[in-house]
């Protein structure tokens, strides 16, 4: 028994775990409690045991060295530290029968996920995963509904987490859950997850202060997603200095959104090889998105780089309650964005006719299209879809192979360049029931024969100014609809186009105002 108490100073030469521990603490090794690195003998009464010790005496650190350890759900404790050494693999158990159901006490929409874990913590406080080793889930052993599909990690109203350093892989479920969780840490993470469905990376959910720092998350699912599947938001988090890859998001807020999000900054992040969105926002279970903050992102092959969506699918966070009330977003700052490979379809920011999106500006943003959009496309009307499942390319291809920006109040597009790879007879920019808004600087790819480079139709105020078009192009901008009116251009050099505006049926004559501009 002697090595089951063992004293270690310096913590700091081993990889990991340094920032959860100060001075001397008392170290608990599992194998003093029967386990064994074979692999294959089950090894969750050692692990319990080496925890259920560690929280009674006050808490500490119980030890998993080199090898191959098999377990099912580990229940973690108040003041426990499980770290994982270098060259240790925890397994999780293919038995389903190893994962005893565990409902928690806060209810959210999630209770109807699954209710199984690898390792699971409740209402505790200062705990954490570390070191080098792995976390393996063996998850394509799992066939099935979520029920019969354990998450790796979940964490419920618990305060002071740390997760740092390990690799987790292989997940039958979501990797980690963090629900209802205060004063989240997770750092230098590296997860790989692609054997079984809803292969979220992160997911956290009605949490409040989180940093993810230095995570490489590669997943099959959404990679880093906030969550509010409860009626308490997710606010002040932090997403820096990662790098993702997803058959999904990467980076994304919702669908589930019932309490909201408020006060998150995404930033510092390289996004590759996304089959959806770079980033995603979404408002459609009722809940406030509101400032929100979202820069320095590099992108290369993904779907979209930016989709901003205002639905109302309006699911409630548990079964039974009544359907939220329309949600709302507002206050939205992305700046400094370089994405390259995104595909034909184009980007959205859509809210909806009784729901605007509220001031939102974009910022030292270039973007190149894949092209090959058609006259018709740039013709086609876009269906609201109020209830629909919200994804990128939920509208389909858009009318601009740019940007595509309905039912928003306050927009501001600043030194903006979009770029083609492929010819495109669609608009750069498209502008639909939007109001309160200003065009600055953008740059727009513009194809020999395409629509106009910006469309606006039924825009209430709108500024556009310092625009250079392409040179040759038949029109640079049109207006659309009866109620479009308050449209000036100001200062733009438009002495390449061969029309400045072109006014559509009904647009009111004095709906744009010319002035300042350069044309010889």
């Amino acid at each position: 028994m002697e090595r089951m108490k063992r004293l270690f100073l310096l913590w700091v030469i081993c990889a990991g775990g340094a920032s959860t521990l100060s001075g001397a603490q008392v170290l608990y090794d599992i194998r003093d409690f029967g386990a064994k690195a074979d692999g294959q003998t089950l090894c969750t009464p050692a692990l319990q045991a080496a925890v259920d010790k560690c929280a009674a005496a006050g808490g500490g650190t119980v030890y998993l060295p080199p090898g191959r350890f098999l377990s099912g759900t580990i229940y973690l404790k108040t003041g426990v530290t499980l770290h994982l050494d270098g060259g240790c693999t925890l397994l999780g158990s293919t038995n389903l029968n190893d994962y005893p159901p565990t409902v928690p006490a806060f209810r959210s929409y999630t209770d109807n996920y699954t209710d199984k874990s690898l390792i699971y913590g409740e209402k505790l406080e200062r705990i954490a995963i570390t070191g080098r080793g792995v976390l393996d889930g063996q998850g394509a052993a799992f066939k099935g509904p979520y029920k019969v599909r354990p998450y790796m990690i979940r964490f419920v109203e618990c305060r002071d987490v740390a997760v740092e350093g390990v690799t987790i892989r292989n997940s039958p479920m979501w990797v980690q859950h963090y629900l209802a969780c205060d004063d989240v840490r997770l750092s230098g993470l590296t997860v790989k997850s692609h054997v079984n469905a809803n292969n979220d990376g992160i997911d956290i959910d009605s949490c409040r202060r989180v940093t993810i720092t230095g995570c490489n998350v590669d997943s099959g699912d959404d990679a880093i997603v906030l969550k509010s599947c409860s009626a308490r938001p997710c606010q002040d988090v932090v997403v820096s200095g990662c790098v993702l890859r997803s058959t999904c998001n990467a980076l994304k807020m919702g669908t589930e959104s019932n309490g909201g999000f408020q006060n998150v900054v995404l930033t510092g992040c390289a996004i590759h090889d996304t089959r959806l969105a770079g980033v995603a926002l979404e408002i459609v279970d009722g809940g406030a998105m509101d400032r929100i903050v979202v820069s320095d992102l590099t992108m290369t092959g993904v779907g979209a780089p930016i989709f901003l969506r205002l639905g109302n699918r309006a699911r409630p966070f548990q079964e039974g309650m009544a359907a939220p009330g329309l949600g709302s977003m507002k206050n939205i700052t992305i700046s400094n964005i370089e994405a390259a490979g995104a595909n034909p379809t184009g980007c959205a920011i859509a809210g909806l006719p009784e729901a605007r999106i509220e001031n939102v500006t974009l910022s030292n943003i270039r973007l190149s299209f894949a092209g090959g959009g058609t006259a018709e496309q740039a013709s086609r009307t876009i269906p609201e879809e109020v209830q629909k499942y919200p994804e990128y390319g939920m509208f389909g291809k858009l009318p601009a192979y740019g940007l595509y920006c309905r039912h928003v109040d306050g927009l501001t597009l600043a030194n903006i360049q979009l770029q083609l790879a492929g010819a495109d007879q669609r608009h750069a920019v498209v502008f639909d029931d939007v109001r309160n808004a200003t065009v600055d600087r953008l740059n727009a790819a513009w194809s020999s024969g395409a629509a106009s480079s910006l469309r606006l139709t039924d825009v209430h105020d709108a500024l556009i100014r310092d625009c250079r078009p392409a040179p040759g192009m038949d029109v640079f901008l049109k207006v659309q609809g009866a109620k479009t009116e308050g449209v000036t251009l100001m200062g733009n050099d438009l002495r390449g186009v061969k029309q400045a505006v072109a006014a559509g049926e009904g647009v009111p004559r004095t709906a744009v105002a010319q002035m300042a501009n350069r044309t010889e």
